[in-house]
């Protein structure tokens, strides 16, 4: 016998209202606010963390597994792989402007 229940997907909803919330105040403090571009960026790097983590826990169910634990292990490698790339290309790019002149 099947034990599969069809029930609404509550998580996935409200992680998507989320996710157009917190994108659409990130254009809102990009366009129509007198900020400057430094707190501007600051700003919407904010949003974007809270944007991932709110797709980590909704969409992605990074809390299943075994007793909901979060695996630290891959967590942890996950987010050093993202730093690594990010700040890896910005130092690449910055390196390869300062040559040119």
């Amino acid at each position: 016998m099947s034990t599969k229940t069809n029930h609404f997907p509550w998580n996935h909803l409200i992680g998507f209202v989320l996710s157009i919330a917190l994108t659409l105040l990130a254009v809102f403090v990009a366009f129509n606010t007198d900020f400057s571009k430094t707190v501007i960026v600051w700003v919407i790097g904010i949003l974007a963390i809270f944007q991932a983590l709110i797709q980590l826990f909704m969409f992605m169910h990074v809390t299943e597994g075994k007793e909901g634990m979060i695996n630290v292990v891959n967590m942890v490698y996950s987010i050093f792989l993202a730093l690594v790339i990010v700040f890896g290309s910005i130092w690449v790019l910055t390196s390869g402007h300062a040559a040119m002149h």
